[in-house]
């Protein structure tokens, strides 16, 4: 438990077991203006470090005696320089405590150093010396202000119950993948933070567009068709589109769905037709209020170069005067303003008035070009027909040819079968089955057969 310096029983007790003789300290506080609170001597005017030419050097800091339970903490000579120490490891959370009293329990460091923080782990060797391991960093810098503390067990002086306490800092595996974690978490909390950061600056990435499938396709196709939900409704055909979702199967879906995208043209084109009707009726709104504003300037001017006229000025004062002249320079520098912006509206009104009348030029010229093209493309549709008229015609001639050459070959049978058959009655003629003269002679050959079948 620490002590505070006013505590005059305290210092008494100290220096009687450091075998000193007390020298007068009583309850009356040696400086009177020092106020423990602050820390400073009242009534005295701060120094200020911003003061040229002067070096605040800061106070040596006065260890005090520490009182245990089980033993007490003398501090080392103020006069000696301090106690070295190795370099801190990152994330340090354990000391190395040396120079411990031969009769030291683990009861007795935990007793010392839990005053700086808790304490997780303690590992306490048999040659006078232990590791603690604390559960924050801060509280090694308190251990380490004890390095050089003599230690005192109970009131004995015997060797084995005194040591010299050397506290430094010890380099654990543990700490060090703690420090570790703890680093790369920042890094990843600094990425995060710089990640959105950056995304302030960029634009929102578009929505996702969903797949296709005939129930999307339908929702679709219903947007298309709502004026409000148009153009979200767009953006996923053309998505689907440039994907390569058009095949045979959803050919006509994809067909009906540019159907009602082509349907829009004609409000669009009615819209926009409004709105130019919206905007020539607001210019000649603005022109005709500009007009009415500059006329009511006009009287104003004529107002002021009326008082200016001598029957009148005569009777104003030296500041009325000057005031109507002020007056007058203002009006007429805003008037003139107005009427060289009344009259650039009619300059840009005569512009579109001769762009107009130029127009029907360009567009005769236009006509003429697309009716030339028009004849021309008619040329060549009419050369394309002849083509085609004398192709069906060679057709048509190959044809009658081939059918030329089956009658003919279906004549020249016929006769070869009449041959034949005369041949045969003629041969059996001569065998005897029918008479020379049963039939009469130049009967055809039919009506022979008919006779001797009679």
């Amino acid at each position: 438990m620490d002590l505070g310096m006013s505590d005059p029983t305290a210092w008494t007790t100290a220096m009687n077991n450091l075998g000193m003789a007390p020298m007068g300290i009583t309850g009356d506080p040696l400086l009177p203006d020092f106020d423990p609170v602050l820390g400073m001597m009242t009534g005295i005017p701060p120094i200020s470090p911003l003061m040229p030419g002067l070096e605040i050097v800061p106070p040596p800091v006065i260890k005090e005696i520490i009182h245990c339970k089980s033993c007490t903490l003398f501090p080392p000579n103020s006069n000696l320089p301090p106690p070295t120490t190795r370099e801190r490891p990152p994330g340090c959370k354990t000391v190395f405590v040396g120079g411990l009293p031969e009769n030291a329990t683990e009861e007795t460091v935990v007793e010392i150093f839990e005053q700086c923080g808790e304490i997780l782990a303690l590992r306490k060797s048999k040659k006078h010396f232990c590791h603690i391991r604390f559960s924050e960093e801060y509280m090694v810098d308190k251990a380490i202000y004890l390095s050089g503390y003599r230690i005192r067990l109970g009131s004995s002086t015997d060797k084995k119950d005194t040591g010299r306490l050397h506290v430094d800092f010890a380099q654990a595996r543990d700490d060090f993948y703690e420090w570790e974690c703890k680093q790369r978490m920042l890094a990843r909390e600094e990425r995060h933070r710089r990640r959105m950061a950056e995304k302030q600056f960029h634009p929102p990435s578009p929505p996702p567009v969903v797949h296709y499938s005939y129930y999307e396709c339908s929702i679709v196709a219903e947007k298309l068709k709502d004026d409000s939900k148009f153009l979200e409704a767009v953006q996923t055909l053309l998505a689907w589109i440039e994907r390569g979702e058009v095949n045979r199967r959803t050919a006509n879906n994809f067909y009906s769905m540019i159907q009602s995208v082509n349907s829009h043209i004609r409000r669009l084109t009615n819209e926009k037709a409004v709105h130019e009707k919206e905007m020539e009726e607001a210019k000649e709104k603005f022109k005709l209020a500009l007009a009415g504003i500059l006329a009511q300037f006009e009287q104003i001017v004529a107002v002021y170069h009326s008082a200016s006229k001598q029957k009148a000025w005569d009777h104003f004062t030296k500041a009325q005067r000057k005031n109507i002249s002020v007056w007058c320079k203002q009006a007429e520098e805003i008037r003139n303003i107005q009427n060289d912006e009344l009259m650039g509206i009619r300059r840009e009104e005569e512009m579109e008035m001769s762009d107009d009348e130029t127009e029907p030029s360009d567009a005769k010229e236009m006509e003429e070009s697309a009716l030339i093209s028009q004849a021309e493309a008619l040329k060549e549709e009419n050369d394309s027909l002849k083509c085609q008229l004398d192709a069906y015609r060679n057709e048509v001639d190959l044809l009658k040819q081939e059918q030329g050459k089956v009658d003919r070959d279906e004549d020249i049978s016929k006769d070869q079968k009449l041959k034949i058959l005369q041949q045969a009655l003629q041969g059996m003629q001569q065998v005897g089955l029918f008479p020379l003269g049963s039939a009469r002679k130049g009967a055809p050959l039919g009506e022979r057969l008919e006779y001797n079948r009679g």
